[in-house]
């Protein structure tokens, strides 16, 4: 089964590619604080989505050299 995320997008600058920026918070080993990390993933589009959106992505075969996900879906 492909890895799935969910996150937002970021940049549709791109044809038929959108940056999406997944949020993760993890906490901090010795002082127990929790931290965000954020991390960008370029993703394959086809629906059409539009800067600000929840989406979910899917880990896919390589569109290109730095396009490994596909957007699945928008979530509300």
């Amino acid at each position: 089964m492909s890895k799935l995320k969910i996150g937002t997008v970021i940049s549709t600058k791109m044809l038929k590619t959108v940056v999406v920026e997944i949020k993760l918070q993890i906490k901090h080993p010795l002082y127990k604080k929790a931290i965000t990390r954020t991390r960008n993933f370029k993703a394959h589009d086809d629906i059409g989505t539009k800067t600000g959106q929840k989406v979910k992505i899917a880990e896919t075969k390589p569109y290109s050299k730095s396009v490994h996900y596909k957007v699945l879906e928008v979530i509300k």
